[in-house]
């Protein structure tokens, strides 16, 4: 539907010549105005600064009639500096995170967590690893498997991938890989913990990873065979590990998964994995409480 523009502004551009106008800022010093809201005393102001035409000496006593100026009725004090948390603000870390902002967090989480006597237990990788893997651009996945053999993953006992695919966060867990792949093995296994269990993206992405593991296993100059590493177990949790409640927390639940599994693994085997993997593992408070001192520390800006 068009509308019509009233005939007051179709013929303004009509108008040659404009009133004199005039500066009036007599009834106050100059930096108070900027105290003034909707009052005549803040068009005065506005008056000695705009470049749009002014108003005329007539038009101004007209308007102080209509916006009398209230300020030295109402009662007043200086602004507190008291500065109040608001409760409901939402941690940087409960929100979505892209890779960059992930990894930040990650290595100050490492730098507070993996102390000197874990260090030979625990390495993570690139997060951008697996989505790189994936590529179809050759010079992409070469090197992929550079960074791969420089660091030597596998020989470490646990080794954290995120994985971030159709914009949403995974951990993948590779647990005692240095381990030769034997019928005595009990001990190598991988877990996969995902907080959105809805997008069954362990059952999509199963394939993949394992080879993504054979191909590790070639560029670290390993033999095992392809139906080794078919047969290794691929462990997610039957009992759901807690769950992310709204579509943007999956990033912040793959971090919080990393510390409490530092906390929980030397206790860990293939055996009594569910006995700490489940459920109540633990809480959204523990998880809010985790992200609130993360964002307190100071230590992400």
């Amino acid at each position: 539907m068009s509308r019509r523009r009233s005939n007051r502004v179709r013929n303004t551009k009509a108008v040659t010549a404009s009133p004199p106008s005039v500066t009036i800022i007599e009834d106050c010093e100059e930096d108070e105005y900027e105290n003034h809201r909707s009052c005549w005393k803040h068009i005065a102001y506005l008056n000695t600064r705009d470049s749009k035409p002014k108003l005329t000496k007539e038009e101004f006593e007209i308007f102080k009639l209509t916006a009398p100026c209230f300020y030295e009725q109402c009662p007043r004090r200086e602004r507190s500096k008291r500065r109040i948390k608001c409760k409901y603000l939402v941690p940087k870390l409960r929100k979505k995170l892209n890779s960059n902002i992930f990894i930040n967090y990650l290595e100050v989480l490492w730098k507070k967590d993996v102390l000197d006597e874990k260090k030979n237990s625990f390495v993570y990788v690139d997060c951008l690893w697996f989505s790189m893997y994936k590529s179809e651009n050759e010079r992409v996945r070469s090197s992929v498997f550079e960074s791969v053999k420089a660091k030597e993953i596998f020989s470490k006992e646990y080794v954290f991938l995120p994985i971030v695919y159709w914009s949403h966060w995974t951990l993948l867990i590779f647990c005692n890989f240095g381990e030769d792949l034997d019928d005595d093995n009990e001990k190598t296994c991988m877990l996969f913990l995902d907080s959105l269990k809805t997008t069954e993206s362990a059952q999509r992405l199963e394939p993949d990873i394992r080879k993504f593991v054979l191909d590790i296993f070639r560029i670290e100059g390993r033999s095992e065979d392809s139906s080794l590493v078919d047969d290794i177990p691929f462990h997610v949790p039957d009992f759901q590990v807690p769950q992310q409640t709204n579509d943007v927390e999956c990033g912040s639940f793959v971090l919080y998964y990393i510390h409490r599994f530092i906390e929980k693994a030397y206790g860990f085997n293939v055996d009594n994995y569910a006995f700490f993997l489940k459920e109540d593992w633990f809480s959204h408070k523990d998880l809010e409480e985790f992200c609130n001192t993360f964002e307190s520390s100071g230590a992400i800006r």
